[in-house]
């Protein structure tokens, strides 16, 4: 294991936890909060589409939350499993994609992909899902910042962009531990269930008892990610 890019590593998780836990990065904390509400309801949308269903648009609201607006009634799984799923699909989406962008920084070559791909995935978003204004000026910052780093070919600067965004993305399930373990929550005086709750209320077991399996679910994508981004070449 090369010491090079474990300090690398090291340094990076270190980073993102400071940006979380420090009241003096206020001004990055919210953009990057936003962020992570657009990566956790695209994992929705895109698990339904993917399970052949349907992807209307997402909203993002001021205080950090947000939601996906999908149907699954035309999926072409069991509909109790495919609800299920799309609601699994937002909670880890972000650990899944956290994990591929941490592996595609090992190779150049995949690292100039990951990247360039987020880009379309953002852009394709911000032209057919968003609709909200706040939403789509922090994302469109986000694709001018990452259009920058991809043409300006700096190997450092696009292992050290895929590297924060990728621990950024697979830690975003622990900055939201609470919400893994509640059952519902009111937003505009209505009761909404949790995405654990609503696996639950479609599959065998508890709220708390899935909240349990995403967490280490997570856990295992970070560490399995970080190992092949540790080994040597």
């Amino acid at each position: 294991m090369k010491k090079k890019p474990l300090l690398t590593i090291a340094g990076i998780s270190l980073l993102v936890f400071l940006v979380w836990q420090l009241p003096y990065f206020g001004i990055i904390q919210y953009p990057l909060l936003l962020l992570g509400t657009w990566f956790h309801e695209m994992g929705h949308g895109l698990t339904a589409l993917l399970l052949g269903g349907k992807f209307y648009y997402l909203e993002i609201y001021e205080n950090g939350g947000g939601v996906a607006y999908s149907s699954v009634s035309s999926s072409y799984l069991n509909y109790n499993i495919a609800r299920a799923f799309t609601a699994a699909g937002g909670l880890l989406g972000p650990a899944i994609t956290g994990a591929i962008l941490i592996t595609s920084a090992r190779n150049k070559v995949t690292s100039k992909i990951a990247l360039w791909v987020l880009i379309v995935i953002m852009v394709v978003s911000l032209c057919l899902w968003i609709h909200k204004l706040l939403a789509l000026i922090v994302l469109s910052v986000f694709v001018a910042i990452l259009f920058f780093v991809g043409i300006l070919r700096i190997r450092n600067l696009e292992v050290f962009t895929l590297l924060f965004l990728g621990t950024q993305c697979a830690l975003s399930t622990y900055m939201q531990i609470g919400y893994l373990f509640t059952k519902q929550f009111e937003r505009n005086g209505k009761i909404h269930y949790s995405d654990t709750q609503m696996i639950a209320a479609h599959l065998p077991g508890t709220y708390w008892m899935w909240g349990i399996c995403i967490l280490l679910t997570s856990a295992f994508l970070l560490y399995k990610s970080y190992t092949f981004y540790l080994r040597q070449k």
